[in-house]
């Protein structure tokens, strides 16, 4: 198994370059973690697709809304089918457009059983998240679903090689224990705190190289440390019925 961890963007121009993928090959624990560098959304999408040739299971694990929450789909008498769903977004034309639309039948901002499981910190219809939930939806994930490629536990995929899924870098913090707040910013305290979390990583046994970990110590976007987060194994899971429209977080 080779883990993508990925940090995702909804920023306008496609990402701008802004998404940040590390990568882990499972088959030996002392391998270190990969930077692809930065990417946008088309290039993630080539990526994902590009996964498929080596033979290997991929898990891409990354840091956006899958699907929104049932209360959206019930409301606007959707069939509870992802595909179904994505596509309605999708026709929506853009992420305010879509936000709009929503905001126009409800002013409610609900959370996915999934969030609530998994100390998610937002609604994907937050303001500060909707974009993403947008563009992650109808800009890698629908096409991709229309290649094939599994999108986990919605989608089935005509093969189990390459798979996609949601992950939290704060579900995951939050799990081990570890701070999931303040470590984004500029700054000593943020910066010392996202030193802290590599030392922390190292020690789960996630190699990180000295030039990346330097680099992920400097970005106070935080970008780059979330990416390596994620590069760790997923959370089993039952997933309930409502998971199969509204996602689950790995």
């Amino acid at each position: 198994m080779v883990i993508h961890g990925v940090d995702f963007s909804g920023a306008d121009s496609g990402g701008a370059a802004k998404i940040r993928v590390a990568t882990r090959d499972m088959s030996d624990p002392r391998a270190p973690v990969a930077s692809m560098g930065r990417l946008d959304r088309r290039a993630l999408v080539r990526a994902v697709l590009a996964s498929r040739a080596d033979g290997r299971n991929h898990l891409w694990r990354v840091d956006a809304p899958l699907s929104i929450p049932a209360e959206i789909v019930r409301e606007f008498g959707l069939a509870e089918d992802w595909m179904a769903v994505a596509r309605w977004m999708q026709e929506q034309g853009s992420p305010r457009m879509w936000r709009t639309a929503v905001r126009g039948r409800t002013r409610r901002e609900p959370r996915r059983a999934c969030d609530a499981a998994m100390s998610t910190p937002m609604s994907p219809l937050n303001l500060r998240v909707f974009k993403q939930t947008w563009t992650f939806i109808c800009e890698v994930l629908l096409p991709l679903a229309e290649e094939g490629v599994r999108i986990e536990p919605c989608v089935p995929g005509t093969s189990n090689a390459v798979v996609i899924c949601e992950g939290c870098p704060a579900s995951v913090l939050n799990a081990r224990g570890w701070p999931k707040r303040g470590y984004k910013g500029a700054g000593e305290p943020p910066r010392a705190l996202r030193a802290q979390l590599l030392r922390q990583l190292g020690e789960w046994g996630v190699v990180v190289p000295p030039a990346m970990a330097e680099e992920a110590t400097r970005d106070e976007e935080g970008d780059l440390l979330d990416a390596i987060i994620l590069a760790t194994p997923p959370f089993a899971a039952v997933v309930p019925a409502v998971g199969r429209v509204e996602g689950w977080v790995y």
